[in-house]
C-alpha cells in the first residue's frame, strides 16, 4: 500500500475549513504536533486531520487550548486518553452547570419583562423590585449556579397556534 503524499498547509487548512493562520496557532500553542519541513515547507501526514477533529470536539465541549494541550499530550503517559478526558470533564461540569443557570435566570428574567407590558418605567415592577433592592443598600449580587439551583425552573414559553 502506497502511502499518501504529504499535505501542505494550504491543503491541510482548505480540507479542515481553517486558516492557515489557524493551524500555526495551533502548533505554537502546542495543541498539534510540529510537521515535518522539507526546503522550510511544512508538510503534514493524514494524521493532521485526527488532531484537529480532535481540537475541535475538545472546543465544542469547552475545553480551553491548555485544557486541550492536556487533553492531546498530557501531563503523564501513564493516563490514557480517556482517563484524561474524564479528569477535564469533571472539573469542566460545574462550569458548564454555572453556564446553564446563568442562562435560565436570563431567560428567567427576559420572560418576565415580555410579560409585564409596562408602558412606563415607573410602572415596572421588575424595575421596582430591583430598585428597591439597590436602594435599601442590598448589593444585588451575580447569580451563582447555587442560587440559580434553588430558583424556580423557568417554562417555556407558550406558543400561539397557527392557523395555516
Amino acid at each position: 500500500m502506497a502511502a499518501t503524499k504529504p499535505f501542505t498547509i494550504g491543503e491541510v487548512a482548505r480540507r479542515a475549513g481553517l486558516r492557515s493562520s489557524a493551524i500555526r496557532y495551533y502548533e505554537a500553542a502546542g495543541v498539534l504536533p510540529e510537521p515535518t519541513r522539507v526546503s522550510g515547507w511544512r508538510r503534514y501526514s493524514a494524521t493532521i486531520f485526527s488532531h484537529l477533529a480532535a481540537i475541535e470536539l475538545a472546543q465544542e465541549a469547552g475545553f480551553s487550548l491548555a485544557e486541550i494541550r492536556t487533553l492531546l499530550h498530557g501531563s503523564s503517559q501513564r493516563m490514557t486518553p480517556s482517563a484524561r478526558w474524564t479528569a477535564l470533564a469533571q472539573k469542566k461540569l460545574p462550569e458548564v452547570a454555572a453556564l446553564v443557570a446563568r442562562a435560565r435566570e436570563m431567560q428567567r428574567l427576559l420572560v418576565r419583562g415580555i410579560e409585564c407590558g409596562c408602558e412606563r418605567l415607573q410602572d415596572c415592577p421588575l424595575l421596582g423590585e430591583r430598585a428597591r433592592e439597590v436602594s435599601s443598600g442590598r448589593k444585588v449580587a451575580p447569580l451563582t449556579p447555587s442560587d440559580a439551583a434553588s430558583r424556580q425552573v423557568v417554562r417555556p414559553i407558550a406558543r400561539k397556534k397557527s392557523r395555516h
